[in-house]
């Protein structure tokens, strides 16, 4: 079938074996690929008895149909295991070349299961599947390694970890081509723990595509969209997502200090047109990428990709930090240890305060811009004070009494935009089935930009409908798998136009959408299957309690309680959470 390579790679690392067989194409219509089809197959794989650090956890990558079509923005890839951060599913997805590579490998799923007695590194060519020795890779930094590998982006790509995936933290990331980063929920944990050090692929299949003439009318109607767009063709490009930061922190809703504050005084100083102007070295961009959000920056100390917004922000007003050479110099660290740069950058601002309040004994203090590279070196290493940070605030706080000094949400830190100033952001924190996490359906299009349209930010009645609806789209954009900034050009509906015009298969708006909330009733299940209740759909109580004493966001707290009623009802779930049977029935997920 047109799309999709109809092959699964499945890879025991146990006695380093594999095997290869057909993709069930039944369940690729229903699930897509990407993060859909992972879902789909941990369910079956990964059950509440199975630790997400034991050798029976698995990590599934995947593709989809578009992938490597040269469809805009069809470069990106997703892997699937349960969480160690968390406990909940995890899904993270990433661009750049390898998932275009994989694909072009001939599979769309890889299995990677069991844990290999010394430390290993996988090669792919298309069927020639090879496992090498990496005892003398053990230990090495993301950067040397890729370049000792061989990293090429147009021709063999490197997925691997850093010292902190070895080590185990729960926050560490996978990194891909350099710098790159699968990096939320501690995916790269789960790699260390089966001694997998990395996954190099080279590819030259090229992916079958239904109908060529109606895909490439689409694929030039998209370029039109994204041209006029003036976040994809003008703002995007000239300052990168940091674009961000003014827009936020002039809203009141810039989370500071361990979300202490809605506003950060040093945020011009950090922002997307100070970096534009004093350190980028260029702009760069995914493979099939018009968009190019990508920043090459320079410090005195060395050169990389990056900072995304998200980043800048949680080495800089988070920790109440405005030196924005040292908060570059941090993320590239992140990148070459391998680890997430929220969480990190959370963490590390959560021990600030908990040491501020004289809870914790450390020398750190916000506003300390010198103690960021020490103490991220420390956390991917598990030394000194970095042994406490190394696996999130949630673990750290609980260590020093005060667990609700973790700004985060089922365990993973959340975000820059604190939810006082966004009432749907704050929902959607809340009830996501990875945790505390912008990229399940973030209302920052909505609430700020007024991208498709402009909704008051304080509104709390109706607000759940445009959260399930950003919920369910983004699901299904995860599982096509494309770039979220495409969509804020695009609408939904080519992507339905153009998935049928891969595949074959007729595909229509609603349909696309449907494939989203099937996804989204998965994850939810399989959560609640874990043991996750009702309970755990809420936010720290700085977020439900504490309004902020000035700004744009004065006097809101978050008014999750009302919000969560009508959001349950509205999902078709019952009052404790769980999806009725008419609703699993409805979506095809009753014979689970």
């Amino acid at each position: 079938m047109a799309g999709w390579s109809e092959k699964v790679l499945d890879i025991d690392l146990s006695n380093k074996t594999y095997k290869t067989y057909p993709l069930d194409m039944e369940m690729a219509r229903l699930f897509i690929g990407g993060r859909g089809l992972g879902a789909r197959l941990l369910w079956d794989m990964v059950g509440p008895e199975v630790d997400a650090l034991a050798p029976e956890n698995v990590l599934i990558f995947t593709n989809g149909p578009l992938t490597a079509t040269g469809y805009q923005t069809s470069n990106r890839f997703s892997v699937t295991t349960k969480s160690p951060l968390t406990g909940t599913i995890l899904d993270a997805n990433s661009g750049g070349f390898w998932g275009m590579q994989f694909k072009k490998a001939g599979y769309d799923v890889m299995i990677v299961r069991g844990k290999s007695e010394q430390p290993v590194w996988i090669e792919i060519k298309n069927d020639v599947i090879a496992f090498h020795d990496a005892t003398e890779l053990w230990g090495m930094r993301v950067f040397a390694l890729t370049e000792k590998l061989g990293q090429n982006n147009n021709k063999r790509n490197v997925l691997c970890i850093g010292p902190a995936g070895e080590n185990l933290s729960r926050i560490a990331a996978i990194m891909n081509d350099r710098e790159r980063a699968m990096a939320r929920g501690g995916p790269g944990a789960v790699m260390g723990s089966k001694n997998l050090k990395a996954i190099v692929v080279e590819g030259k299949e090229r992916t079958e595509i239904h109908d060529p003439e109606q895909f490439k009318f689409l694929l030039y109607e998209t370029r039109k969209l994204l041209a006029a767009s003036p976040l994809t063709s003008q703002a995007l490009p000239e300052f990168g997502t940091v674009v961000l930061m003014n827009i936020m922190n002039n809203i009141g809703a810039l989370a500071t200090r361990n979300h202490q504050q809605t506003q950060f005084e040093g945020a011009e100083a950090i922002s997307g047109e100070e970096l534009t102007e004093k350190y980028l070295v260029k702009n760069a961009s995914c493979w099939a990428c018009p968009i190019g959000c990508t920043r090459v920056s320079k410090t005195e100390k060395g050169e990389g990709e990056g900072p995304e917004f998200e980043s800048t922000w949680a080495f800089g007003a988070q920790c109440g930090i405005d030196d924005l050479p040292a908060i570059i110099e941090a993320n590239t660290l992140c990148n070459d240890l391998g680890l997430d740069t929220i969480s990190t950058g959370s963490t590390i601002a959560c021990a600030m305060e908990l040491s501020e309040k004289k809870y914790m004994d450390s020398d750190l203090r916000f506003g300390r811009a010198d103690q960021l590279a020490p103490t991220i070196e420390a956390m991917a290493y598990r030394k000194d004070v970095g042994a406490d940070l190394a696996d999130g605030s949630l673990r750290l706080g609980a260590k020093y009494g005060h667990p609700e000094l973790s700004m985060s949400a089922k365990g993973m830190e959340m975000p820059a935009y604190d939810p006082r100033g966004m009432q749907g952001q704050g929902l959607l924190y809340a009830t996501s089935n990875r945790g505390g996490c912008h990229m399940r359906g973030n209302m920052v299009g909505p609430e700020v930009l007024g991208l498709p349209k402009l909704i008051d930010r304080f509104q709390v009645q109706g607000k759940s409908s445009f959260v399930s609806l950003h919920q369910n789209s983004n699901a299904a954009i995860d599982s096509l798998v494309i770039c979220k900034f495409t969509n804020m050009g695009v609408a939904d509906e080519y992507f339905a136009r153009v998935l049928s015009a891969v595949t074959g298969i007729h595909y229509d708006t609603g349909e696309m959408i449907r494939v989203g909330e099937r996804v989204w009733n998965l994850e939810r299940m399989y959560n609640l299957r874990e043991g996750f209740t009702s309970k755990d759909d809420t936010l720290p109580p700085r977020l439900l309690n504490d309004a902020p004493t000035d700004g744009p966001s004065k006097g809101w707290v978050v008014k999750l309680e009302p919000m969560l009623k009508e959001y349950y009802r509205g999902r078709g779930w019952d009052v404790n959470g769980v999806p009725t049977p008419k609703k699993l029935a409805d979506l095809n997920l009753d014979t689970l």
